[in-house]
């Protein structure tokens, strides 16, 4: 494996007014600005025209994850309230699908707020309403240092997932420093979003309206998609001096049989959102290994590095994986990823990007360094100098780096 060089990490900072940040979403979805980067150029349009930049031979990529209500509240009796935020599951399953639909008990790494003043052994329980029905949901610690909580309820008629929709409260980005409004129940969800697991919102797809998908339909552009379930770790700064030691989180992905098929068969592969490009690319490097002998859908976050002259193209790839899937009889997989993608990391399947504005000295934004280069830097000061919004209830980019005007 040829491992990249660090970065120098003050390539991926940049200065944001804390007033450039939007804090609520815009009214109108489709009202968002949209800055197009086409082979180094700059224009600004709408997201409403998105489909100009798009043609008959664009597969556009969606996340479908779905965000849950991660952050739950319980309140000892003697006042104090402990804050518990869902990061991932463990028990009985760790994929997520599985858990979401429990309806007795399941375990979960957290973060945990005030953690000191719950005690082991200590039980937590708040009451919820369900229609005309009253149900407990409890708390308990299993293991402090490795922060496992167990969830249990006392009405086996409802699924993990419909406990956290009654019990919790929707994870805005620590950024945004304010509390959840009812505005934010809808608005901080895709419009197609379907899968539920998701701590954190596939951000650049929330500027896609109904209205906007279906022109796209009708102009022949073919849609895939696919879920990673967003986690918490999107947010963490890097903090090490060495880029690739700082630790990436892991993230599930699941996949159908078709979704497979359709990139076999694209001309164009546009990725949108962060989550959907890491997400293709880490397909590639599953579809690598299969042709390697290697079965285990795990991809490790420096394994992408290897530049061995036999790598396969994006259709070899992607056809051992449906080859795989025809051979076990699987219409879907699951697998996780921690994908760390930099500057020297060559692109597998994606021609474009769709996707919003990142922090400085974040992952992401190493991401966006390593797929337009040094233009990175022109790209965000025009966003700066155009009153462009940030962040995840900001505005958007389509970014093509090798499509001519």
């Amino acid at each position: 494996m040829n491992l990249p060089e660090s970065p120098d990490l003050e390539i991926i900072n940049y200065q944001l007014p804390d007033e450039r940040i939007a804090k609520h979403p815009l009214a109108n979805r489709a009202d968002s600005k949209l800055l197009t980067y086409q082979a180094g150029t700059i224009s600004d349009n709408h997201f409403r025209s998105i489909g100009k930049f798009l043609n008959q031979k664009t597969t556009l990529c969606f996340n479908n994850t779905k965000v849950i209500p991660a952050r739950l509240y319980f309140t000892k009796d003697t006042g104090a309230q402990i804050e518990i935020f869902l990061l991932k599951p463990l028990a009985p399953s760790t994929v997520m699908s599985t858990v979401m639909e429990e309806r007795e008990s399941v375990i979960w790494e957290c973060m945990v707020g005030n953690f000191k003043r719950w005690k082991d052994g200590q039980i937590l329980s708040t009451r919820l309403t369900a229609q005309d029905t009253e149900l407990t949901l409890k708390a308990t610690v299993l293991d402090r240092e490795e922060k496992q909580i167990r969830f249990e309820w006392d009405n086996p008629s409802y699924s993990f997932a419909e406990i956290v929709e009654m019990a919790g409260e929707v994870p805005l980005p620590p950024y945004l420093n304010r509390n959840p409004e009812p505005e934010d129940k809808p608005r901080y969800q895709t419009v197609y979003s379907e899968e539920e697991g998701a701590v954190a919102a596939p951000t650049a797809g929330l500027h896609f309206t109904e209205e906007i998908l279906d022109a796209l339909k009708s102009k022949g552009i073919t849609e895939s998609f696919l879920t990673l379930h967003v986690s918490a770790g999107t947010f963490q700064p890097i903090k090490v001096t060495d880029a690739r030691e700082h630790p990436m989180h892991s993230e599930q992905i699941e996949v159908t049989k078709e979704t497979i098929e359709q990139i076999i068969a694209a001309e164009e592969v546009i990725a949108v959102g962060t989550t959907s490009m890491r997400s293709l690319e880490s397909l590639y490097w599953f579809g690598v290994r299969l042709n390697n002998g290697n079965e285990n859908f795990n991809i490790e976050k420096l394994e992408i590095y290897n530049k061995s002259d036999r790598l396969p193209d994006r259709k070899t790839a992607f056809t051992k994986i449906a080859a795989w899937m025809t051979q076990n009889r699987l219409d879907r997989i699951n697998g996780t990823t921690e994908i760390f993608i930099m500057p020297g990391y060559e692109f597998k399947v994606c021609d474009g990007l769709i996707t919003n504005f990142h922090q400085p000295g974040s992952t992401l934004l190493l991401l966006i360094a390593a797929f337009i280069g040094k233009d990175w830097k022109q790209v965000y000061q025009h966003a700066l100098d155009n009153n462009y919004r940030f962040l995840s209830y900001g505005d958007s980019s389509i970014l093509l780096p090798t499509r001519k005007r």
